[in-house]
């Protein structure tokens, strides 16, 4: 229940009175909010906590990134040395083979009926994937894998390599389905010349398969950058560029993921500090060969945020607490508020009993004051609300434009680009502040910071700022500057928002022209002239033009207030804002503003 003193007129009589200067001193104790240092010592320890947060974002990234990378580096490099010890291993293996006295007697004899079950008892202690043993004219007479005798390998260039080497040779082929097939081979001679071949097949697909997993994504390329081994099959047979188109390696690494039979985590955090994957190359030492390696930033997100989240945690338990100290505080004054309330309401019964006679006098006069108080309110109202819809629209339409390309950009794995877009919207946020700066400088005049301006730099300004409008109506512009820079004294913020009212009058002049052109002319003279041309319908009242709310658009269009603001704006800088209509047709408009020469003002 409220005190009744709060339904009583004022009056000079009751303000001079004791009993309501009682009144005025029994409350001011209770009006007083939050001390200035409780309320300097919270923003203090939200702004430390703030900079503990950062700071401990920064380091944990940072450290666990380095973690990261330093076990990529360690794979790496593991990766690579088993492949190299596999090549190695098998690279032995055909210099023998060829000395065996029992191969080399079967090829003499063509006698073949025991030389498969001897190769077969090689490959168990070689580990090889198939050996294969071929005569002079490349026919397949004896292999561990018995589907392959009788083929013929005449033309294969294991076969021909090795009949004119003197040296084991390793030949990689391709293969239609399953990759690449490695081999090793080497010709046997006695001294009628040369008996045959023997090659041994590598099995590198294996190390493939155990490259698959949940944090790398793996490829090796030759000499000439063609890609030969690799986690993901799009991979194989091209090179390293063509290869990431055909399949990202976020994909890749994805791919294996739900490929891998105890798969049961979501995929990782892959980007990280705008990185999709972090990249690793190394030297294979082994014919030119290299090896890169793709290794998301897993769970590098999930772990500093726990840390973030449990810092955040305590914060809000200290800023609890405080707040229920505060609170505790409150409810001590809300009870001594109680108490006063008492003695104000037998106060309060006195004074009316005083003022009786008064009060139906005031009353009339109250309702009065209150109804002419109320229509000043909506009327300010009405014309502040319009003024920051007319000045905020353009660039709320540009924000929205950049956030959907920006979405669209992030969608297509492009973040760099998409951060241009953003810096489009921070510089549209911070026009956005100045122009309500600049709507009540338009009610106080006064209080702007002037230094010189290049015209045709604020007008660049102002076309990217309508860029969006004018690439949806594709509206012809035409720009005229002279080669040196046009400089004045001006707000450069102000000047760019009467730039940009005449450029989108302009653009609305010619909703209904077949092909819409606005020419843009700069000049120097004695005074910085800016004209906007444009081949609409032209001006039919010139007395009305710069008063506020007039406008000729429809309803939902504009409200009237661009150019009685840009008229005001321009006054403010020394100049004069003007419009007539084209011999050729269309409207004109121009501004004219004292010229800055050798750092001297001219005067118009």
């Amino acid at each position: 229940m409220s005190a009744p003193s709060d339904q009583l007129p004022s009056s000079p009589k009751v303000s001079g009175s004791p009993s309501s200067k009682r009144k005025k001193r029994a409350r001011a104790p209770v009006s007083r909010t939050i001390s200035w240092r409780v309320r300097l010592a919270l923003v203090a320890f939200m702004i430390a906590a703030g900079a503990i947060v950062w700071f401990t974002n920064k380091t944990l990234t940072h450290s666990f990134t380095e973690t990261t990378r330093n076990r990529a580096e360690l794979r790496l490099a593991l990766y690579s040395g088993n492949l190299v010890s596999e090549l190695r291993r098998h690279a032995i293996v055909p210099q023998l083979l060829a000395r065996d006295q029992a191969l080399i007697s079967a090829l003499q004899s063509q006698d073949f009926s025991l030389s498969t079950q001897r190769l077969i008892s090689f490959v168990d202690e070689i580990g090889a994937a198939s050996i294969s043993l071929m005569d002079k004219d490349g026919r397949t007479v004896a292999a561990t894998n018995r589907n392959k005798l009788g083929e013929t390998h005449r033309n294969e260039a294991y076969f021909v390599d090795a009949v004119r080497a003197e040296r084991t040779v390793f030949s990689v082929i391709p293969r239609e389905v399953s990759g690449y097939l490695f081999t090793y081979s080497r010709k046997l001679v006695d001294s009628s010349g040369t008996l045959g071949v023997i090659m041994v097949e590598v099995d590198l697909q294996k190390f493939e398969r155990a490259w698959a997993g949940i944090s790398d994504a793996v490829m090796v390329t030759n000499s000439e950058g063609v890609v030969v081994l690799a986690t993901e099959a799009r991979w194989r047979g091209v090179s390293e560029k063509e290869a990431l188109r055909h399949q990202t390696p976020i994909g890749a690494i994805q791919r294996a993921i739900r490929a891998t039979a105890d798969w049961t985590a979501l995929p990782p955090d892959a980007y990280l500090q705008g990185e999709a994957v972090m990249r690793l190359e190394t030297r294979v030492p082994f014919q030119g060969w290299r090896m890169m390696s793709y290794t998301t930033y897993a769970s590098i997100r999930e772990q500093v945020n726990a840390v973030i989240a449990l810092e955040i945690m305590g914060f809000a338990i200290l800023l609890a607490l405080a707040f229920y100290a505060l609170s505790r505080k409150t409810a001590l004054r809300m009870a001594l508020f109680q108490r006063e309330s008492a003695e104000l309401r037998v106060l309060n019964a006195r004074l009316q009993r005083e003022i009786a006679e008064r009060e139906r006098v005031e009353k009339t006069l109250q309702v009065a004051e209150q109804s002419l108080a109320q229509s000043s309110k909506l009327a300010a109202l009405g014309e502040m609300s319009a003024a920051v819809s007319h000045e905020l629209n353009q660039p709320l339409a540009a924000m929205k434009t950049y956030l959907a390309g920006a979405r669209l950009l992030l969608n297509r794995n492009r973040p760099e680009e998409a951060l241009s877009s953003f810096g489009r919207i921070d510089d549209l946020i911070e026009r956005m502040g100045a122009i309500t700066r600049q709507l009540k400088s338009y009610a106080r005049k006064g209080g702007d910071d002037f230094a010189p301006v290049n015209i045709g730099d604020a007008l660049g300004s102002s076309l990217a700022m309508m860029e969006p409008q004018l690439r949806q109506r594709h509206v012809k512009i035409t720009r005229l500057l002279p080669e040196e820079p046009v400089l004045v004294m001006a707000d450069r913020m102000r000047l760019e928002q009467v730039m940009v009212n005449l450029l989108r009058n302009a653009l609305d002049a010619t909703k209904s022209v077949e092909e819409p052109e606005v020419e843009i002319l700069v000049a120097a003279g004695e005074t910085a002239t800016l004209s906007v041309r444009d081949n609409g319908d032209g001006i039919t009242d010139f007395d009305n033009l710069f008063e506020p709310f007039y406008t000729t658009k429809q309803p939902g269009d504009g409200v009237g207030l661009g150019l009685a603001i840009s008229s005001g704006i321009v006054n403010d800088l020394g100049g004069r804002l003007t419009a007539r209509n084209g011999a050729a047709g269309g409207a004109v408009f121009e501004m004219q503003l004292p010229i800055l020469v050798d750092g001297i003002e001219a005067a118009e």
